[in-house]
């Protein structure tokens, strides 16, 4: 749809660009290059996503954290103009309702709940069985052909197995788990299908904290029961918690081990500094430069105004969407020079890849050292990995919220 909302874009009578924008061909790394022409012309503007709405795209770093930072923005998805990324999020809203799009207090409430596991120094003391984790997928991979998918060999297992460790999820039911959560990520997901696809989660959570609550163990899921036995949480709120954070544990990471890989073998000078390093300092800068080149979630983080805001010469009406685009506020020039340069020495701390505010990502500590320990182990076990096709035969997941790879066929020398 491209009619005109003279009434509510400042560009009367000039139709709305239409959201999320196409990929360049054969650049499957950078922001789309409408949006990135809009990032310099019109850092914030209306456009038209999937149900002829209007929200405001936002794309510069600085109007990002402003705004992000702001008591005025909610992340509230139950209030009228916030922009749903699909029909399926839409209408089951109370079906998908977790903290992650409440407000504070009850945010605020539900998170603290949740925080500790993903403390630093409890997530440093699991480095050594996230490393063993991953030398025991390489060995596998060693010992078979010399070529494989490495998605479903090891970017996919890798995080599942950390998060169901961490849960307390039996690893046996990741096919089904993963095969749920692909359907919920994917962006043309309809209402009926989001909605089999969340029951059959919730329900299957549901029955975990059960035997959590029978049987207690020293994992995620059985912290959570006891909340509920405390009368802290409801077991239904328990259950939506526990599928946030198992989608969450292990989609974003092994999209991001995927493309990661894509990105270093296609920048050989880069791949071959942190292949030649055992420093983690090194590697640990790597990683954040990756996070903010690749930034997985590509559709924008979702946003509705509270009250009027003034911002970068626009007014945000109160109950006017907002789409707030991480990934174009990773390449604003203004922050990171050269920004569709891959450089792992650059200092890319400051990065939205997790967001930011109070709603940033919970669990960007278990990711970092994910991806230090594979990054810093899987070119130094393979050091001739390549991929087994060109880039731009690859299955990128155009159509999922959250990027990536559906295979990524590599082989090595034997």
């Amino acid at each position: 749809m491209t009619e005109t909302l003279a009434e509510t874009t400042s560009e009367a009578k000039e139709p709305l660009p239409e959201f999320p924008m196409p990929r360049a061909a054969g650049c499957p790394f950078e922001p789309p290059p409408a949006v990135r022409a809009l990032h310099t012309e019109r850092p914030i503007t209306r456009v038209r996503p999937w149900d002829g709405s209007a929200p405001w795209l936002v794309t510069r770093y600085a109007d990002q954290r402003a705004l992000l930072a702001d008591p005025r923005v909610s992340a509230e998805n139950t209030l009228p103009g916030y922009p749903h990324a699909n029909a399926g999020f839409r209408d089951n809203i109370e079906q998908r309702r977790s903290f992650v799009t409440m407000d504070d207090p009850e945010h605020a409430r539900i998170r603290r709940m949740v925080t500790a596991p993903f403390a630093i120094k409890r997530i440093e003391a699991m480095r050594p069985d996230m490393q063993k984790i991953t030398d025991d997928l390489i060995d596998t991979m060693l010992a078979g052909p010399t070529s494989v998918d490495l998605v479903h060999a090891f970017a996919l297992p890798l995080p599942s197995l950390v998060i169901c460790r961490l849960l307390g999820v039996p690893f046996e039911d990741h096919d089904f788990f993963q095969r749920n959560s692909s359907l919920l990520l994917t962006r043309h997901c309809s209402a009926e299908e989001a909605a089999g696809a969340n029951e059959a989660l919730v329900d299957y959570l549901d029955g975990l904290v059960a035997v959590k609550l029978a049987d207690p163990a020293d994992d995620m899921l059985s912290e959570l029961a006891a909340r509920v036995t405390a009368g802290e949480l409801t077991r239904r709120e328990a259950a939506t918690t526990g599928v946030l954070l198992l989608l969450a544990g292990h989609e974003t990471t092994a999209n991001m081990i995927a493309l990661g890989t894509i990105a270093l073998l296609e920048h050989p000078d880069q791949l071959a500094v942190l292949r030649e390093t055992d420093d983690p300092k090194v590697i640990a800068k790597a990683v954040e430069e990756l996070l903010r080149y690749l930034s997985i979630v590509q559709n924008g983080l979702r946003r509705v105004a509270l009250a009027d805001i003034e911002i970068g010469g626009e007014t945000i009406r109160a109950g006017d969407g907002i789409l707030l685009l991480t990934n174009t506020a990773n390449w604003d020039g203004e922050i990171f020079p050269e920004p569709e340069r891959l450089d792992i020495g650059r200092d890319a701390r400051r990065h939205m890849a997790f967001g930011f505010g109070v709603h940033q990502c919970l669990g960007q500590p278990l990711a970092r050292v994910e991806l230090q320990v594979v990054y810093g182990t899987l070119f130094r076990r393979i050091p001739t990995l390549r991929l087994a096709t060109g880039v731009d035969q690859l299955p990128f997941k155009e159509d999922s919220l959250a990027y990536g790879v559906y295979e990524l066929p590599v082989t090595w020398a034997s």
